[in-house]
């Protein structure tokens, strides 16, 4: 499954390890699942709306992390974790200590507790990566709509 993730080149293909990954630990799945992007302040990875079909990422926080991490394998593993948080959150567990605890577990178990998704899951983004703390946010959240995304889960009846 790792070789799988820092292959990945969009976000569609992380989600689709990401989905994977969750089945193999937890048993449960949701789909029909949207993406958006927005820019929100700098200490919120990105969120759920409860009973929503939307996982919204911080889309200052994935430039960020982009400009100054090397390798496509650390940005996927940096969307890893912040996808299997938010799909974590979608299938019900909705406690934020129990959700970054299991966002470890399925990053460890899927991954090796060697890859940087499993890494970054088990500790504090924002102190492993403290440029973080300064993503530009000048207060205006528009909403940016990913397509294709959750194309498994949709692909028999979304064309």
């Amino acid at each position: 499954m790792a070789d799988r993730l820092d292959r990945a080149g969009e976000y569609d293909a992380v989600f689709a390890v990401v989905r994977a990954a969750v089945w193999k630990r937890l048993h449960r799945e949701r789909s029909g699942l949207g993406l958006g992007l927005a820019r929100l302040p700098a200490q919120l990875g990105g969120y759920w709306p409860v009973t929503g079909n939307m996982i919204v990422l911080n889309e200052s926080l994935v430039d960020s992390v982009r400009a100054h991490l090397g390798s496509q394998r650390e940005v996927n593993g940096f969307l890893f974790v912040l996808l299997a948080h938010e799909y974590i959150h979608t299938l019900g567990y909705l406690d934020e200590p129990s959700t970054r605890r299991l966002t470890a577990e399925v990053a460890r178990d899927a991954l090796g507790a060697d890859h940087p998704a499993a890494r970054l899951a088990s500790g504090d983004l924002w102190q492993m990566l403290p440029f973080l703390r300064d993503a530009p946010f000048d207060g205006a959240s528009h909403l940016r709509i990913v397509s294709g995304f959750d194309r498994a889960a949709t692909a028999t009846y979304i064309r």
